[in-house]
């Protein structure tokens, strides 16, 4: 099934037609999610059409019970070890881009790694994210090197990291399941949009990412490879951010349905400035995500996927 194309572009623009939800709608739905079984795409598409200002404060307090339900005042967290910036892709909005010329170019070495885990040891982290840009010197061997230096560092105290997440490239089955072997904790890659008209606007072609259904398909093949523990997310800021929510409905579904597991995370990084990328800027975001409609984005994959795990990042 990794060659298939899940997302119906025009059946989930269509759903954000005219869809605002009478009060017994919405009233219907909130009951519906503190049953803590989640919501169906129809559901999520109302909601995402709500503008109104105490619906929306309904939706937050809906949000809370939930978090509250099954997390309690619980939270995790976790540091990055960015092991590279060196990039193939072009990527219109990314610092890392090839085309960038004010950025200068590194890849750790295992040495380097170690040091970096060893900082972070003694800050207090026990998990990490090993992340890097595509580029064959961040290759799946690399990569599996890096982790084993990351597991196997120990500071002053004996202590270690204990759990590695990564955030890499797409990849093959072959290599994914070098990760498995690795024991990695979540796999983590980024659609960036889920719109194929607008993705092909912003990864150029010729480039590994500007391939829509090779990307879109990397989670089919990191299950193909035995990874069980994955993670979506888009770039909010790319395209309208209600059609990303209805993709991810759409990911998950279809990783539910055929591998029998969802994904463990769904992560919200937001578009910021990067040197030397224009595209960045505030002034030139196509979509940009307001503070408001953030927490209405969180709110509503609380509510609609309750079980699954929310990443914020401070970038």
């Amino acid at each position: 099934m990794r060659n298939q194309n899940f997302i119906d572009r025009e059946k989930l623009y269509g759903l954000l037609t005219d869809n605002v939800p009478s009060q017994d709608e919405l009233n219907s739905i909130l009951n519906k999610a503190r049953k803590l079984k989640g919501l169906n795409l129809d559901d999520v598409a109302k909601l995402l059409c709500v503008e109104d200002e105490a619906d929306i404060r309904k939706i937050l307090d809906t949000a809370e019970y939930c978090k509250n339900e099954i997390y309690g005042k619980r939270l995790v967290l976790f540091a990055p070890i960015y092991t590279g910036n060196a990039c193939v892709n072009n990527c219109v909005y990314c610092g890392f881009r090839r085309d960038n010329k004010q950025l200068k170019r590194k890849v750790l070495t295992m040495d380097e790694i170690e040091q970096e885990t060893l900082h972070l040891l003694r800050m207090g982290h026990k998990r990490a994210l090993l992340i890097c840009g595509e580029s064959p010197r961040n290759d799946a061997d690399y990569m599996v090197e890096a982790i084993r230096r990351t597991y196997a560092a120990r500071d002053e105290k004996g202590s270690s990291i204990r759990r590695i997440n990564v955030e890499l490239a797409p990849m093959s089955v072959e290599d994914y399941a070098k990760l498995k072997a690795e024991k990695i904790g979540t796999y983590v890659c980024f659609q960036e949009t889920y719109d194929p008209v607008e993705y092909a606007k912003f990864h150029p072609a010729g480039t590994p990412k500007g391939d829509y259904l090779y990307r879109l398909t990397c989670m089919d093949r990191a299950m193909e490879g035995g990874i069980d523990d994955v993670g979506i997310g888009v770039l909010f800021g790319l395209v309208d951010y209600r059609f990303e929510i209805l993709a991810i409905m759409e990911h998950a579904r279809h990783l539910e349905e055929d591998y029998g597991c969802g994904p463990h995370t769904v992560s919200f990084p937001r578009i910021e400035p990067a040197e030397g990328t224009p595209f960045s800027l505030p002034e030139n975001i196509p979509h940009p995500v307001s503070d408001k409609d953030f927490m209405k984005i969180i709110s509503i994959i609380r509510i609609a996927m309750p079980y699954t795990g929310i990443i914020i990042s401070t970038r």
